[in-house]
């Protein structure tokens, strides 16, 4: 299986969808996870959710299919940034 990356941004002022900023495939995929991994972003793995993603044009927002599958990842996110601000 070749690796797979996608990076999302949500904006909550412009309260849009999110939008694809990165995403790609083999050595691509690899950049976007050192860059996430050197500012600390969080990593999360579904490898469905990339598949649909990597397909996305960049700086788009994500089809409405894909709203909830997104949202479960956010709701991930945000639980990790409260574990972690509560343990520093």
């Amino acid at each position: 299986m070749q690796n797979k990356a996608a990076a999302l941004k949500y904006d909550k002022a412009n309260q849009g969808a999110p939008k694809v900023i990165a995403s790609g495939k083999g050595a691509i995929a690899k950049k976007i996870i050192e860059k996430a991994k050197e500012f600390n972003v969080p990593i999360f793995a579904n490898e469905a959710l990339v598949n649909s993603l990597v397909d996305l044009d960049i700086d788009h927002e994500i089809p409405a299919e894909l709203y909830k599958a997104v949202v479960e990842v956010f709701v991930w996110l945000m639980k990790n940034e409260k574990k972690y601000n509560n343990e520093a």
